[in-house]
């Protein structure tokens, strides 16, 4: 997601004991992870003797990954590293809000215009856009899905509005 390291000011936003900004910052990202996927999981069940619960591999999982972002984490203290890059915020921001658009509209307006609207909102993630084959792919995609699947995996997805629906 970075670019170059930022050379617009030679202060950083992090303490003077970190010497690795980048895997500092990444380290303690895998941390929240791990411990929102910890939290998510703390109502599945556990182990019990043999056999695993459902919330087993997750724990294990949340584990493993908060152990090594705290080794990360303590890259960034003890090792030198680059500075913090610059973050393009423009690519991740359009494509979440085009994932979040996409859940919240797929009962309310149905599959090919939650695909479609989606879709257009993910395109906005660049500026070299180009409007019209953008359309065009987005109402092919539309048209895919709509046919993949509610026929082809028979999945139960709405393909009306629900306006429209009798």
């Amino acid at each position: 997601m970075g670019v170059e390291p930022s050379e617009a000011s030679g202060r950083s936003l992090w303490p003077r004991w970190v010497r690795g900004p980048q895997e500092f910052a990444g380290g303690l990202t895998l941390m929240a992870i791990a411990l929102l996927a910890l939290w998510a999981a703390r109502d599945l069940s556990s182990m019990r003797g043999f056999s695993p619960g459902a919330g087993t591999v997750p724990r294990l999982t949340a584990g493993v990954l908060l152990a090594l972002g705290a080794v990360v984490t303590a890259l960034g203290v003890f090792v030198k590293g680059p500075r913090s890059a610059r973050s393009a915020w423009r690519g991740p921001l359009f494509v979440g809000l085009a994932i979040l658009a996409f859940a919240v509209s797929i009962q309310p307006l149905g599959l090919p215009l939650a695909a479609f609207l989606s879709f257009m909102i993910a395109a906005l993630a660049t500026k070299e856009t180009r409007w019209g084959q953008t359309t065009l792919a987005g109402l092919c995609l539309a048209g895919v899905c709509s046919l993949l699947f509610p026929f082809v995996l028979r999945l139960p997805l709405p393909l009306l509005p629900r306006f429209l629906m009798p």
